[in-house]
């Protein structure tokens, strides 16, 4: 019988019976069958089963309507959200974040303020994949939230749009108490290359939190902004924090700051591999003879991979 229910055409007189079973497990195996067909019919079937008994039920119910897009499958969700068990409402997040319906945007909004900060936060998620121009404002008024993970998420809303006029709200974000805002918010900066944005990425290379200082030096690496010299990457080398330094030293390359080259050569020698393996990748994009004695010094580092690094740098020279 179960074999039966994941056969391409579905059939839905023999799945309503399942459906009907008081055996919950039989029920979970029907929905599971309904959310695997695909066919938008059973979408409304779905969203009635999210009100079972069976927390098993609904949560496979969730799980179902991820594989959906449009407003009754977003609006079911929603409710899901809210759902006594966590299984469930972390089902109904997970796949609300799957929907790519942009006509599912109202539906989301219309729930942005909800008491529970779960409900929030999840909410702001499957907006930011929407990449709707109607989710700008209430991801900017969401900003303010007194919950640190909603403001987040609300960080993701608006980086994800890459509009000009978002920079603003991005860099009062950047200098939120909450460590992990503001690294969100500089990592949403990597768009823009105008020089509000570039200086916001500048200062955030200062922060005291050194994950926001890593947020920094990789983004300005990509948002390669004209203009931008190299003096600030450069310092961030003498961070106490590797991470911070192997971002700084990737993005100096990224953007043929030949100058650094010299600087760059000095982490060949660091203890963290990861970093120095970063380093003779960056020299080999800068290419520069003046290199050369630190590379072939490091030609016999014990990591495989520094080591490979290292022969494809000296090739370049």
């Amino acid at each position: 019988m179960t074999a039966s229910l994941f056969e391409h055409d579905v059939d839905l007189e023999t799945l309503a019976d399942e459906i009907a079973s008081d055996d919950p497990q039989r029920r979970r195996v029907a929905v599971l069958a309904l959310g695997d067909s695909g066919e938008p019919e059973v979408v409304t079937l779905l969203c009635r089963l999210g009100a079972d008994t069976d927390a098993g039920v609904r949560r496979q119910v969730a799980l179902g309507l991820g594989t959906f897009d449009g407003p009754v499958a977003a609006a079911s969700l929603v409710t899901l959200l809210c759902d006594s068990d966590p299984d469930v409402a972390k089902a109904a997040s997970e796949s609300l974040s799957g929907i790519k319906d942009a006509d599912s945007a109202p539906v989301l909004i219309a729930a942005i303020k909800h008491p529970s900060p779960f409900v929030r936060a999840s909410i702001l998620r499957g907006l930011k994949e929407l990449r709707s121009s109607l989710s700008w404002g209430p991801a900017v008024e969401a900003l303010q939230d007194e919950d640190a993970e909603v403001r987040v998420e609300a960080v993701g809303v608006i980086g994800f749009l890459k509009r000009e006029d978002t920079v603003p709200a991005l860099q009062s974000a950047a200098k939120d108490v909450e460590p992990a805002v503001r690294r969100s918010a500089i990592g949403a900066l990597g768009f823009s290359r105008t020089a509000g944005a570039v200086a916001t990425l500048v200062r955030a290379l200062g922060d005291p939190e050194w994950p926001v200082r890593e947020s920094a030096a990789e983004t300005l690496g990509l948002s390669k902004a004209e203009g931008f010299e190299a003096g600030p990457l450069i310092a961030a080398l003498d961070d106490a924090y590797w991470q911070v330094r192997l971002k700084a030293v990737r993005s100096l390359g990224q953007m043929d700051f030949a100058e650094a080259a010299l600087r760059i050569a000095e982490s060949l020698q660091h203890p963290e591999a990861n970093l120095r393996k970063e380093a003779a990748a960056a020299l080999g994009r800068l290419a520069r003879q003046e290199t050369r004695p630190f590379l072939e010094q490091a030609i016999s580092d014990p990591d495989a991979d520094v080591r490979k690094n290292v022969r494809w740098a000296l090739s370049r020279l």
